[in-house]
């Protein structure tokens, strides 16, 4: 039996015999192993299809049990929350029932204030940023001016030091 009937698909089993059968006088030429292996393969290919269905038949029912069952219970949900919308028309604030206007103007009140203490502490922050950045900014003019000034020293320092030896020398010498 050929690998192509064993361990491929249909499509591939039937393409195999396709290519691997002769036509004889418009008939096709199929050995009779060939020919009942297709047949079993097909079967179980359809009963594993017709399985499959089942399943997934038997799941569609279960997930339209659930969705009914949640649509009713997104109804009662609806129904209790118009209910508590209706009946609640205060909020409680730190303890005492207070008008939803009220909370609202309070609530509003105390968003504009923080957000105006939150822009001056950016507007300080970033004005604090500045200064670092320039003062960073001097104090690397300054160390380089320094580095400068060092460099400039111990040349003239050695300078005078060779200065010094060559008159030593010339002094010893001659």
């Amino acid at each position: 039996m050929p690998d192509a009937l064993l361990k491929s698909t249909i499509k591939e089993q039937i393409k195999y015999l396709n290519e691997k059968t002769l036509i004889y006088e418009g008939y096709r030429a199929i050995r009779e192993d060939m020919f009942q292996k297709l047949n079993s393969n097909f079967s179980d290919t359809l009963a594993g299809a017709n399985a499959r269905i089942n399943n997934l038949n038997t799941m569609v029912s279960e997930l339209r049990h659930k969705v009914d069952s949640l649509k009713a219970e997104l109804e009662a949900t609806k129904s209790s929350l118009e209910t508590a919308v209706t009946t609640k028309n205060s909020i409680k604030l730190f303890g005492r029932d207070v008008n939803k206007t009220s909370y609202n103007a309070i609530m509003w009140l105390t968003i504009i204030i923080l957000a105006v203490m939150l822009s001056i502490v950016f507007m300080a922050f970033k004005r604090s940023l500045a200064i670092t950045h320039n003062t960073q900014k001097e104090l690397k003019d300054l160390n380089d001016e320094y580095l400068t000034y060092k460099k400039t020293a111990r040349e003239a320092r050695e300078k005078m030091s060779m200065d010094h030896f060559n008159e030593l020398k010339k002094m010893r010498g001659g």
